[in-house]
């Protein structure tokens, strides 16, 4: 399988590794994974301070390193909400309850241009130890750490 997934990955939590990690199972282990880290300028309108480009990109290296997937794995710069999703040939994209819609774009988009459908492969938000989902917004507010727990 050749599945896709993207996202700003900053910082890498435990939503993000769940999302990871669920699209490295899917592919299972001869397939590849696309992974869309968007750029520092589409990240700069968070509304929080996000690490550069390479430092995510290492993030991400590690956190695949750390797993021993074996499925093969490229990391590609994502400039807006659908990066090549439109038109690259897989199977499936792996996406969190937030990014579901964009996800149903996706797949009208491609539909438009002649393209397959792929699979939506949702995924549903790591909650934290409070009950509420864990963000990167919150960890930068310093609510709670990468994992969920709550910082007192």
């Amino acid at each position: 399988m050749k599945v896709m997934v993207g996202g700003t990955f900053d910082p890498l939590h435990a939503g993000h590794r769940k999302l990871l990690a669920r699209s490295f199972e899917l592919a299972g282990p001869d397939g590849e994974v696309i992974i869309g880290l968007t750029t520092d300028e589409f990240a700069g309108a968070k509304v929080h301070p996000v690490h550069s480009y390479p430092e995510r990109l290492a993030s991400i290296a590690s956190f695949i390193r750390e797993h021993g997937y074996t499925a093969a794995w490229n990391v590609e710069p994502l400039a807006d909400r659908y990066g090549s999703a439109l038109d690259a040939d897989f199977d499936i994209l792996v996406v969190s309850e937030e990014t579901f819609p964009v996800a149903v774009e996706i797949n009208d988009l491609r539909r438009e241009r002649g393209q397959k459908k792929v699979d939506l492969h949702e995924i549903s938000c790591v909650l934290a130890e409070d009950g509420r989902r864990i963000s990167s917004t919150r960890v930068y507010r310093g609510e709670i750490d990468r994992h969920g727990r709550l910082i007192r």
